[in-house]
């Protein structure tokens, strides 16, 4: 053997020898990770997980990529045969790599095609990394790796599994992974719906999911599509013919992405999101590790029901896009002498700003900063239009101060026998304000929303009943002073304590509190104690005043309370979960409702008699002017503090809402005279408008003939008089009530806001007398035009 031949197989062998234990520190991992046999055989992919209506409406997701897995009879035999066709022609002949594309990409230099099989691609979309490095080395790595898992691959699963697993994990551009999501967002179809044209449009962008997206670049997409036809026909899945008619076709989209701010419910899936992280945290998998929200594609299933949802955020954008063109007209709010006093709660504002954290980074210094906050520029900003935002030109300073002035709203709906949330409103837009005004952690003052919870407390352990004489006189209580503090709103006389929760009569209910006293506490620690029976979680301080509704308690929790009411003496927790299963479907937990009687029967059917007052004679009888229909309800109004919030809780039978409106600030709010920040305005009208549609409505299952059931230890119907001789018609809902001061704003600002932000055409119902008689016959008497109430002291001095 001559030297040359025997320097040549001393290479052969050394190379050979070299290859395999190259190909060997590659399978054992000594070159990066390899997937085990277990992880082959089980291969995962981040998944999102998937939000359920009640109805098993698909209301949105939580993910870090969006996918979710199908199987493979659920995907359109076009859309396997457009894959085949177009990205690996002989994949049923090969075992995970093709020797033919193999050979022409060594060739040609991948100047012909690539050498990746549907397999190889599927290795790298599970299991391999470095996908856009640059390094030579690591490529050919990357590239050694994926034939390595393609082979296992091919042993493990079959073609159809194969093939099923790409589409599940494939990336189709807009953050959208795997052939259902691509589907639902691109067409508006499930995948085994979809034709041959829109299948040759989704694996057209496989190629190159941004520059072949038909959102963006809908002639690029075409020309795409039509080469993904072209060579369906070259492997016999399509006739010339067809595919000629096909090609002629214009690419039809119906798109449609699922975010964070679309769908049904966006406060209610942020509060949703958050409630899932703790359950995640508390609860393990089979394995060890907690659960991952946005990984593991859990099912959770909601008690939300869409129609009232939808007719939920109907009435919120309905009302308070007439409240804020009301609001926008007072003077405080033209000028901008709304803010004097309060210019630090802008400077903040600005330095809390995304602009100005951007800036700081780039290194200009605060004074440059600010000059940026007072220079015009263009800009998006919230309106009152089909889309919630408007472009307009402002300066940054303007828009803060804009967007502060808006009026917010919280509104909840639930059964309040089982506690199941129907419709979670908690802003006036998710996509400007993602501020919560319904969850636990928003607290706010209730006002004479409080007044029914103190009620049944004196009747069920005072031996009050409806007809109780009681006194609207203002009452002495100490230490703590005069509640409430003066007695411009009492009337002096006696009347039914049921006139007193109609009208509600802050003396009035002083004087009630005055009655509780059984411990030296003026039966504010009586009321703080049974508040916390009722569980309520949020701390009260046993202050007089609480009687009068000073005390701040989140919209969520105030549901909760009423709840017992309707509920026959039962308080129930408000709960919006049912289920949650994993990724396949088996259930990892169930909810039930937490029911605890908490007041008698008998208690609690005379509280929805005297609030029954309420609505028919009382603060709240507006309610008959904005659609309400003619069914069984009851309901208080709240009014907080020269109008800093206005409250309604209301029920029928079978439903209850409960609805809150104020600004964030607190000193932005309707002038202490006006009426239109008076619960019975501010927040009354979006139960009337949402109860008007769901009953309309037979999807919602109302039955307008329900009646309040009356317990069978009661030989008679509650009868009540809630006008009797010393019982004045009142002007005013009596029942302005917090702890702060008025302020004087006087003095003008420069600086004009621009009139934008109501820009719908939805116009409010015009309220009008109410059809509704009171118990003598008699036709009530108009909603009143301006408060009477003032506020009592906060305990201790303080303002």
């Amino acid at each position: 053997m001559s030297k040359s031949v025997r320097i040549f197989w001393r290479i052969f062998f050394w190379t050979l020898g070299g290859g395999i234990v190259f190909l060997l520190m590659i399978n054992f991992g000594l070159l990066g990770r390899m997937p085990s046999i277990n992880d082959i055989e089980n291969p995962t992919a981040s998944l999102a997980s998937q939000v359920y209506a009640q109805d098993g409406t698909l209301m949105g997701k939580y993910y870090l990529e969006d996918r979710i897995n199908v199987q493979y009879k659920d995907i359109s035999k076009h859309v396997v045969n457009a894959l085949v066709a177009t990205e690996d022609e002989r994949f049923y002949d090969h075992s995970g790599i093709d020797p033919r594309s193999l050979g022409r990409a060594l060739i040609f230099l991948g100047r012909e095609g690539g050498a990746s099989t549907i397999t190889m691609q599927t290795a790298k979309n599970l299991f391999t990394d470095n996908w856009g490095t640059r390094n030579i080395f690591l490529r050919i790595i990357q590239k050694i790796k994926e034939s390595v898992i393609a082979v296992k691959l091919e042993r493990n699963f079959t073609k159809e599994e194969i093939i099923t697993i790409y589409l599940n994990t494939v990336a189709f551009g807009d953050n959208v992974f795997g052939i259902r999501n691509a589907a639902k967002t691109f067409f508006q179809k499930e995948p085994d719906r979809l034709n041959i044209e829109e299948s040759a449009v989704l694996i057209g962008m496989l190629k190159g999911a941004t520059i072949y997206n038909p959102r963006r670049n809908p002639k690029l997409a075409l020309d795409r599509r039509n080469t993904v036809i072209n060579q369906m026909v070259r492997n016999e899945y399509l006739t010339e013919a067809e595919a000629a008619i096909l090609k002629r076709k214009p690419i039809e989209l119906n798109y449609k992405k699922l975010d964070e701010t679309a769908g049904l419910g966006p406060y209610f899936r942020m509060i949703l999101g958050e409630e899932m992280k703790k359950w995640c945290k508390e609860n393990k998998k089979s394995n060890g590790d907690n659960y991952n929200l946005y990984r593991d594609g859990l099912k959770i299933y909601t008690t939300i029901n869409p129609r009232m949802q939808q007719y939920a955020e109907e009435a919120v954008a309905k009302h308070m896009n007439y409240m804020q063109k009301l609001f926008n007209t007072q003077a405080n709010i033209r000028n901008g002498s709304i803010w004097k006093g309060y210019e630090n709660v802008l400077e903040t504002a600005m330095k809390q700003s995304d602009r100005w954290k951007n800036l700081d980074r780039e290194g200009l210094s605060a004074e440059d900063i600010r000059k940026t906050f007072f220079e015009k520029t263009p800009m998006r900003v919230f309106a009152y239009n089909s889309n919630r935002e408007t472009d307009t030109t402002m300066t940054p300073y303007d828009s803060i101060r804009y967007h502060r002035q808006m009026l917010q709203a919280g509104f909840m709906v639930m059964d309040p026998l089982t506690g199941e949330i129907k419709a979670w409103v908690g802003g006036i837009g998710f996509k400007s304000f993602k501020y919560d005004h319904v969850n636990f952690n928003t607290k706010r003052q209730v006002g004479s929303t409080m007044k029914p919870l103190l009620y049944s407390l004196a009747i069920e352990e005072a031996g009050f009943t409806p007809n109780t004489t009681v006194y609207d006189e203002q009452q002495s209580f100490g230490q703590y002073g005069l509640v409430p503090a003066t007695s411009r709103s009492c009337q002096g006389g006696a009347m039914p304590m049921a006139s007193a929760l109609a009208f509600s009569r802050n003396c009035a209910s002083a004087y009630i509190m005055k009655q509780l006293d059984s411990e030296g506490n003026n039966g504010a620690k009586r009321l703080v104690d049974f508040l916390q029976r009722c569980d309520f979680k949020t701390k009260i301080e046993p202050y007089p005043s609480i009687a009068l509704g000073s005390c701040e308690i989140s919209l969520f929790e105030m549901m909760q309370g009423f709840s017992m009411f309707p509920g026959r003496g039962f308080n129930v927790k408000p709960m919006y979960i049912t289920r949650i299963e994993d990724r396949n479907g088996n259930v990892l937990a169930t909810f039930t409702p937490k029911r605890k009687e908490v007041i008698s029967e008998v208690t609690a059917y005379s509280v929805v008699k005297m609030m029954q007052g309420t609505v028919q004679v009382g603060t709240g009888r507006g309610i008959w002017g904005y659609g309400m229909p003619g069914v069984e309800n009851a309901g208080k109004t709240g009014t907080t503090n020269e109008n800093s919030d206005g409250w309604f809780m209301g029920y029928t039978p079978q439903l209850m809402g409960g609805a809150w409106v104020g600004a964030d600030d607190r000193f932005i709010h309707f002038n202490k005279e006006s009426a239109n920040g008076q619960g019975g305005r501010a927040a009354m009208p979006i139960w009337a408008y949402f109860f008007a549609k769901a009953a309309a409505d037979p999807n919602c299952g109302i039955d307008k003939s329900a009646t309040f059931v009356k317990p069978d230890v009661m030989s008679n119907d509650i009868v009540i008089d809630y006008l009797n001789d010393s019982t004045p018609i009142l002007g005013g809902e009596g029942e302005d009530v917090g702890t702060g001061n008025s302020q004087d704003y006087e003095i003008p600002q420069n600086i004009k806001l621009e009139d934008i932000g109501a820009e719908s055409d939805i116009k409010p119902a015009t309220p009008k007398t109410p059809e509704k008689k009171d118990t003598k016959g008699n036709t009530p008497p108009p909603p009143a035009e301006k408060p009477k109430a003032v506020l009592p002291k906060k305990p201790g001095g303080g303002k």
